[in-house]
């Protein structure tokens, strides 16, 4: 999901009575929620111009009105992470040892253990024990490294935002974050946990912890040019991601 951040408060009457938004303290951000967009249009929201994203979103800074929000949360359905089943931690160890590499070297480890009994080599006995060794560390590194993947996302929905603030017909209004769809434009304050996968298209100073996702211990300075293309996820400094937290700005 792709979002972009901008800066309005409250709406403001003018004399012809009508509603114009006023620019919000600096010490908060907005962003254009991209939900399930990912899934149809390229995954390629930070390399394009904030313009661009919000024609490619059909939005407006000043944000979405509660019916279009409405048709769009019914056509691309909650903001939320879907977990499929749980895979049996069996199946995954089990899995270690379908690899190709990983059965050559287990028949190799048969047939130098057949060798040494046949022939009473301790040799080949000992490569035999030697490669069973190297499958087994393999198999529970790999075990381990799936595993977690499969546990991540789980921590992931815990870290989800129950409430995002957006710019909804003029005001800064609260909602589920799971009826934030693309286009809409969110605030986000520091403490604040990053409600969904964002582009952000106004900031100052912005500081977002990425630990959870990156594993960088330090806040990432934001920021919101376009980037290259082929940036690494932790270089999409005109990003920020569901479940990372606002450190300040």
């Amino acid at each position: 999901m792709a979002h972009r951040s901008c800066s309005y408060k409250k709406p403001l009457s003018t004399r012809d009575g009508r509603c114009r938004p006023r620019f919000r303290r600096m010490s908060e951000r907005s962003f254009i929620t991209q939900a399930r967009v990912r899934r149809t249009m390229a995954d390629d929201w930070h390399s394009l111009p904030a313009d661009a994203v919000l024609k490619r979103l059909d939005a407006s800074p000043l944000g979405l009105d509660s019916q279009e929000a409405a048709r769009r949360l019914s056509r691309f359905g909650a903001n939320e992470l879907v977990q499929t089943a749980r895979v049996n931690p069996l199946r995954i160890l089990l899995s270690q040892f379908l690899d190709v590499l990983v059965i050559v070297l287990i028949i190799a480890a048969i047939i130098s253990a057949a060798l040494g009994l046949l022939q009473g080599e301790n040799a080949d006995l000992y490569d035999a024990v030697l490669i069973i060794v190297i499958v087994v560390m393999n198999a529970i590194l790999g075990f381990v490294q799936e595993y977690r993947a499969e546990r991540s996302l789980e921590a992931l929905k815990n870290l989800a935002a129950p409430k995002a603030h957006v710019l909804r017909e003029g005001g800064i209004v609260a909602v589920p974050s799971r009826e934030l769809v693309p286009g809409d434009v969110a605030v986000l304050t520091a403490g604040d946990r990053i409600p969904a996968d964002a582009r952000l298209f106004e900031v100052a100073s912005l500081r977002v912890n990425e630990a959870s996702l990156t594993g960088e211990s330090l806040p990432i300075s934001k920021a919101v040019d376009a980037l290259p293309r082929d940036s690494f996820l932790g270089d999409r400094k005109n990003m920020v991601f569901m479940g990372t937290a606002v450190d300040g700005g």
